[in-house]
């Protein structure tokens, strides 16, 4: 059972409420110079020129000031916490234009995905993370690019863990 805020349950059981939750994305891949935060709350305007909205959280020790979770329109669904299911997310995410299906198209390997639902009035407490996610697909059509992540796939694992050459198993090859 995971624990949640107070703040939350109250929200969760109240029939109308002024709290929202936020899911903070946040994507790394050795490519990339920075991570790439996303936010689903336009919470605050971060710039004017360009004009930008986001939210500002010091999740996954980003600093609010010059960190900030960008907006973007999207969906998502969050991973369960089911104990035999393994954690898989789905990410939809809305007006993309063809760079960016481009730019999914051109990773050779996994980038890894971290996932929290905040509060807007408490963005720096965390009600649930998945950390350490891979992006597992990507599949995108005019409008939107929906985005499948999950645990690294066991099936990628070599199977026996270690290999059995000369050098780890000499008492082999006798």
């Amino acid at each position: 059972m995971r624990r949640v805020s107070l703040n939350a349950r109250t929200a969760f059981d109240a029939p109308t409420t002024a709290e929202i939750e936020i899911a903070l994305i946040m994507i790394e891949h050795p490519e990339l110079d920075t991570p790439v935060r996303l936010s689903t709350d336009p919470t605050e305007r971060l710039w004017v020129d360009p004009l930008m909205y986001g939210t500002r959280s010091s999740w996954m020790d980003s600093d609010p000031a010059t960190e900030p979770f960008l907006f973007i329109l999207a969906s998502t669904d969050i991973p369960s916490d089911l104990e035999d299911a393994p954690a898989a997310a789905n990410i939809v995410v809305e007006n993309v234009d063809s760079d960016i299906a481009a730019l999914l198209r051109s990773f050779t390997d996994r980038p890894t995905v971290h996932m929290a639902v905040v509060l807007a009035g408490s963005p720096d407490l965390v009600e649930v993370e998945f950390r350490g996610m891979v992006m597992v697909a990507a599949d995108g059509n005019t409008g939107s690019v929906s985005l499948q992540v999950s645990r690294a796939p066991v099936e990628e694992e070599s199977v026996p863990m270690d290999r059995f050459t000369k050098d780890r198993f000499p008492g082999l090859f006798r």
